[in-house]
């Protein structure tokens, strides 16, 4: 099945590049495109896409707003921040607000391609640079509920960039199941979305961010 993407970005030239690049891509389906946060936010709602394209930096409603709106009323949307800010402030509130991914608009198109049906798939998607400036700003909860010992393989493999399939069939079980233990992660530790999570991992010393930054983009 293909992935269904919605595009949002305030600049026309920008979304037409998007979409003269991603419609070659036979596995991706582009659905509509919004030119700020209020539109992405009643588009989703209205498409119900796999995975939003939020540029961050917009008039009405910001992405940042946008992407917490979406993921609190369709928490089966992921969101992928694109952008060309890379200031701590700005990674860190798209990351809390529940983007799965956060990428620079000079990612190569084929790179940005795969990032997408990535989202799709659960993977967690960081540009290197914002991986490593996450770390210094992201807060970790300090009295998290304690997860199962499969609750932590999931928790490894999400921060390893691995998909919801892939894990299923590491660990012998349905897709479905994953998806379970990933929402009981979240619930436990009190966080919004998958790359939370990660970056959870990598503070705790589950894994490295080497890792992190490495598997996921």
């Amino acid at each position: 099945m293909k992935v269904k993407l919605l595009i949002t970005d305030d600049h026309d030239v920008v979304r037409q590049g998007l979409r003269f690049y991603l419609r070659r891509d036979p596995e991706i389906e582009i659905v509509g495109e919004a030119a700020d946060g209020e539109e992405a936010v009643a588009l989703a709602r209205e498409l119900a896409p796999d995975v939003v394209l939020m540029d961050l930096l917009m008039p009405k409603m910001d992405g940042i707003a946008a992407t917490e709106a979406i993921r609190a009323e369709l928490p089966e949307v992921e969101v992928v921040a694109l952008t060309s800010v890379l200031e701590d402030a700005a990674v860190t509130r798209a990351v809390r607000a529940g983007a799965i991914g956060y990428l620079l608009k000079n990612t190569k198109a084929e790179e940005l391609s795969r990032a997408i049906k990535g989202a799709a798939a659960g993977q967690v998607q960081l540009a290197p640079e914002a991986a490593a400036r996450l770390m210094r700003e992201v807060r970790i909860p300090a009295s998290p509920e304690k997860l199962t010992g499969r609750e932590t393989e999931v928790l490894v493999s999400v921060a390893r960039g691995r998909a919801n399939k892939e894990i299923a069939r590491a660990l012998f079980v349905e897709e479905r199941t994953v998806k379970a233990h990933v929402s009981s992660i979240l619930r436990k530790l009190g966080l919004k979305s998958r790359t939370q999570a990660a970056l959870y991992a990598v503070r705790t010393g589950l894994v490295n961010l080497d890792e992190l930054s490495e598997e996921s983009w």
